[in-house]
This record gives C-alpha cells, sequence and structure tokens, in this order.
C-alpha cells in the first residue's frame, strides 16, 4: 500500500501555516479528464417577447480550466508545482486549455492532443452572480488505445519527480482500468502517494490508492449504506475503508464537513468552516489538490483534511470556478483561531 510522504518532520508553534509555507517545494502530477469551464456573465432586465423566458444581455465571456486541470489550476494558485496528464481535442477549446496551460507555466509534455475527440466544455450562464443554467459539450468515452498507452509511458517515466499523484475522475473516459492499475502500480513502486477523486462507476477500480475522497452520494451508492446521520456514516465508512484497503477514506459532506477514516482509528469529523455558500462548483478540486499539497509537505492526513476543509470553505464563498491562495488560507485558518 502508497504511504504518504513524509518529507519533513512537523515542528510546534503554527503547524497549519509551516504546512503552507512548504506547498511551493512540493510537485503533484494530477491524472485526469480535462475540461474548460466557460462563463458567460449577464443581467437580465426583460422576458423575450417570442417565449416567457428571461433575456441575458451578455457583459463578458470567460475561461477557466476545470476538471483535473481545475485541480492544477488550485494547486499552482497555492504555490504547489503541478503537471497535468490528460488528453484534449484538436479543436479551438483544446488549444484554449494549452494556451492557458502555457499562459500558467504548466508542464504540458503529458498533455495528449487527440485527432477526432471534442474537449469537454461546461458553459454556465451566470445572471446577476447566479448560475441559471448549464450547458456541457463533450466526448465522454475512452481515448484510443494509442494514447493510452502514451499516457502510460509518461507516468512510469516521470513518477519519480514527483511527491504523488492526484487521478481527478469526471467520467469522460481518460481513466480507463489499465492507465488507473498502472498509476497506482507506478506510484508504489517508486513510493508515492495516490489521491483519488473518484466517480461511482469506477470507484472500485482504486484499490490500493493512499486517499480517496467520495462525497457523501458517492460513498452511499459505494458502500450501500444510504448516509442519513452519524451512524450511518461510520458504517460506511469503515466498509469502504476496508474494500478499497486505502490509507484513508475522506468523506466530503457539503455544508457538514468531512469525516476521515483510517485503520485502527477513531474517525475524525471534521465541521465545515464556509461563511456563506454562494457556488460549490469546483470544491471537490480545491480539496483534493490542498491535500495533496499538505501530504507532500509532511503533514499528516489528519492535518491534510482540515487544511482542505478550511480551502474548500473559501471557494464556495466565491461565484464560479474559484481557487484559494496561501495567504488567503493562513489569514482564514487565523480568523478561526481567534474565534475558538
Amino acid at each position: 500500500m502508497n504511504r504518504p510522504y513524509q518529507g519533513h518532520v512537523m515542528e510546534k508553534g503554527s503547524m497549519f501555516e509551516k504546512i503552507i509555507r512548504r506547498f511551493s517545494g512540493v510537485r503533484i502530477l494530477v491524472v485526469g479528464d480535462i475540461m474548460l469551464d466557460r462563463f458567460i456573465w449577464g443581467n437580465v432586465t426583460r422576458i423575450s417577447p417570442e417565449a416567457p423566458v428571461p433575456v441575458l444581455v451578455v457583459e463578458k465571456e470567460t475561461f477557466l480550466l476545470g476538471g483535473a486541470a481545475n485541480v492544477v489550476n488550485n494547486i499552482h494558485s497555492l504555490g504547489g508545482q503541478a503537471s497535468l496528464c490528460g488528453v484534449v481535442g484538436d479543436d479551438e477549446m483544446g488549444r484554449k486549455v494549452m494556451q492557458k496551460l502555457g499562459e500558467m507555466g504548466i508542464e504540458r509534455q503529458g498533455v495528449l492532443i487527440e485527432p477526432g475527440r471534442q474537449t469537454t466544455v461546461k458553459t454556465r450562464i451566470i445572471a446577476h452572480h447566479q448560475q441559471v443554467i448549464r450547458i456541457d459539450r463533450e466526448t465522454a468515452r475512452q481515448p484510443e488505445t494509442s494514447s493510452v498507452r502514451t499516457l502510460s509511458g509518461y507516468l512510469e517515466k516521470s513518477i519519480k519527480g514527483f511527491h504523488g499523484i492526484i487521478l481527478s475522475d469526471y467520467e469522460k473516459g481518460l481513466l480507463t482500468k489499465n492507465l488507473v492499475r498502472h498509476a497506482i502500480r507506478a506510484a508504489g513502486g517508486a513510493g508515492r502517494f495516490v489521491m483519488v477523486d473518484p466517480k461511482i462507476k469506477n470507484f472500485f477500480l482504486y484499490r490500493g490508492a493512499t486517499v480517496i475522497t467520495p462525497n457523501t452520494g458517492e460513498a452511499s451508492s459505494a458502500s450501500g449504506i444510504p448516509i442519513t446521520d452519524a451512524s450511518s456514516l461510520h458504517r460506511a465508512g469503515g466498509i469502504l475503508l476496508k474494500r478499497l484497503k486505502c490509507d484513508a477514506m475522506v468523506i466530503t459532506r457539503g455544508e457538514d464537513g468531512m469525516a476521515v477514516f483510517e485503520p485502527r482509528k477513531r474517525p475524525l469529523l471534521v465541521q465545515t468552516k464556509a461563511r456563506e455558500v454562494y457556488d460549490v462548483t469546483g470544491a471537490g478540486d480545491t480539496v483534493i489538490g490542498t491535500m495533496a499539497l499538505a501530504l507532500g509537505a509532511g503533514g499528516s492526513i489528519r492535518k491534510a483534511a482540515e487544511l482542505a476543509n478550511h480551502a474548500a470553505g473559501i471557494v464556495v464563498g466565491k461565484v464560479g470556478t474559484a481557487t484559494v491562495d496561501q495567504e488567503e488560507l493562513i489569514n482564514v485558518i487565523k480568523e478561526s483561531r481567534r474565534s475558538q
């Protein structure tokens, strides 16, 4: 089983801040479904004469990295070093993804451009700072066999240059059984950790990963136990921990925070840190990116979960696919400590 990287020994004092300041020395490889998030912003002042629907007057249009690319964006924003591994289409939106990665200085060697594939784009219409509808364009199929072979080769030769891997599953076909098993084996052989943000379809492909972070719905479906209270939460977490043979099962619970399950330890319930929730878009990407950086910086799984909970509490208070930086995170932790 993979063990978290233990690069530093924690000192007493402001432990969280010490971990965060070490993010800049951590390198994470993100493997998963790459997307582009498109936002059309505007205001509604009238109803259409053609049909009883509001008319949005567009003020601006923005593009942000989404899916696995948003995990990279979160790691980059927090001062860590990230590389991306996946596929995009040979289209305008795929080129936009590559351009944005280049502008951020993100290594793109592991990103393949696959002819005939449509880059996944999620278009969100925002009226008066509220999302009113989402329009998806996607290719939800496995990459070509040659692409999977190339990606596996990239993983094999590059894994030792990273502290750990994140597998970011959005059910768009990238994370095939062969690629997942190859990633977990390669990481195990190199002594690197593997974190997984799973979807229910592939849930049990991730057996042997270091940390798996399902949400409540995914954990309920995978365990066969509807999570409705503390008792059912503990039973579901225990079952999944045992079946997946991971070092930790971290169930994210939205406004209820998260629950951390580890072998031979009492579950840890981490209360939510959000002050106001405006938009949960990308919060899971923030959680797993922050946890990976914290593990790479020498933090325990529990400390990593607490840090990630603080980070998620910041991004859900922003509209759109948001990120958090080191200073924001440190300030929120200091504020939380003062209020205790």
